[in-house]
This record gives C-alpha cells, sequence and structure tokens, in this order.
C-alpha cells in the first residue's frame, strides 16, 4: 500500500530536503521517525528537494508498507516523536502507483522580504531595507508569463533535459513591513526562484529595466541575471495533485 504523507517544516537547522551524508536532513529525520514507529525500515520519496534553510508550509513525500495501521495514531506519534521544526499534517491512502514528484501538476513558493529590522523573523525572512518600487516589480513578473525557458535563472550544471516551465502565477504584495512574492509553476529548475527573487530586486532598485529583464530571459545565460537572494525567506508552499482535494 502506498501512503502519501503531507508535513511542513521549519528549513532553518536543516541541509535541505534530501538526503546528505554528514549532514542533517528533512528526508533523513523522517525516515528515522518512520523506521522506529513502523518498525520497519522506511525510506520517504520527496515530491522535490529544497535548499538548506529553505522552508515548508506543505511538503508531500510518499512511502509503501503493507501492514495496516491507525492513520491518526500514527500522526499522533509521530508529531510526539518529530523534532519542534517538523509536523505531520495527514496521511493519505493511493493509489499504488502514485508519486509525489512525478505527478505534481503545480507547485507554489512565496519569498518573504522584511523592510523593517524585525528580530522574531531572522531567519524566516529577509531583512531589505533599501526602498523597492514594487508596482515595477510586478510589471516585471508580468514578463515572466511570455516565456518557458528559464535556463537564466538555473543554477549551471544542473542535471535536467529541459529548462521549459510553465508559469501560473507571479506577483508581488505588501502589507506594512512585508512584502511577499508568490510564484507558481508545473516544475521549477534549482535556485530558479531566489535568482528571480534577485533580478526583480534589481528591477525595484532601479537598476535594470522592463526591457533589460526581457533580455536577460531570452539571453539564457545565468551571468546575466541577478543575485540569488537568501535561502531564509523562501517557502514552498503548495503541491498541487489531480487526485487530493486541498
Amino acid at each position: 500500500m502506498r501512503y502519501f504523507i503531507k508535513l511542513a517544516y521549519n528549513g532553518t537547522q536543516y541541509h535541505g530536503w534530501q538526503y546528505q551524508p554528514n549532514a542533517s536532513t528533512v528526508q533523513e529525520t523522517m525516515n528515522k521517525a518512520f523506521s522506529v514507529l513502523l518498525n520497519s525500515d522506511i525510506s520517504l520519496m520527496g515530491a522535490g528537494r529544497t535548499d538548506t534553510g529553505v522552508h515548508a508550509k506543505v511538503m508531500y513525500a510518499h512511502f509503501d508498507f503493507e501492514t495496516s495501521f491507525e492513520i491518526p495514531k500514527l500522526i499522533h506519534k509521530l508529531n510526539s516523536y518529530l523534532p519542534k521544526d517538523i509536523v505531520v499534517y495527514d496521511i493519505i491512502p493511493v493509489a499504488d502507483e502514485a508519486h509525489t514528484r512525478f505527478d505534481a501538476t503545480k507547485r507554489t513558493y512565496e519569498y518573504h522580504i522584511n523592510t523593517f529590522k524585525n528580530v522574531f523573523l531572522q531567519e524566516q525572512s529577509w531583512y531589505f531595507h533599501q526602498k523597492l518600487d514594487v508596482d515595477l516589480m510586478n510589471e516585471a513578473a508580468k514578463i515572466l508569463f511570455k516565456h518557458t525557458d528559464f535556463q537564466c535563472f538555473s543554477k549551471v550544471n544542473t542535471d535536467v533535459n529541459t529548462f521549459d516551465c510553465t508559469i501560473f502565477e507571479a506577483y508581488w504584495k505588501q502589507k506594512n513591513n512585508q512584502l511577499v512574492f508568490t510564484i507558481s509553476a508545473n516544475r521549477f529548475l534549482r535556485n530558479m526562484v531566489r535568482s528571480i527573487v534577485g533580478t526583480l530586486v534589481n528591477i525595484g532598485l532601479h537598476k535594470i529595466t522592463l526591457d533589460d529583464f526581457n533580455i536577460i530571459i531570452e539571453a539564457k545565460n545565468r551571468d546575466k541575471a541577478g543575485f540569488s537572494v537568501p535561502a531564509h525567506g523562501l517557502y514552498l508552499t503548495e503541491i498541487d495533485y489531480d487526485y487530493i482535494t486541498k
């Protein structure tokens, strides 16, 4: 029987989701918890990777297990066993061929900026005090919809077959001292969101123009795009599947 796990984590203390030797990761922590509580060697498959310090308000992973168990009881045990920065929301029985990574139809990220120093959000948002032209940044975000090849925002030497992504939404919202960028797509390249945000920040600082932004995307060269913003402001916020109701 295959099960999907819906979870969330604060990524501050972890070297991302993906297992790494000699480094603490969310996947390793989750594998250990499930293996202990189910008294079996459990290896979770995640819906994707998050980098060191990146957070997930929603993440999915799946595992196979043949023996029946009470889902509410296991969720309670997991949340008692897991460290305080990881929570399991649900465990969902799915078809045997269901796959958290390959079946995802849309992923959504948010990037959080604080424009005034907030001592309670030092590891949960990026403090950036310079004045930004948010309206212009939103105009630039609309340009993303005109393109599908985002090689310019991808980490170099990454192992992918294509740099094509379909972006469904991309916009900034500001409320008082908090500025949040939301972006959804069918898939994302490594470091893509952080480099898009860095380039949009350069737009907001009037360092580059809207025409420049279009040229950068068409150049398909990472060196032409802006800097990569810090990881601790980035959140994976939603993953959509055709067969799972939100």
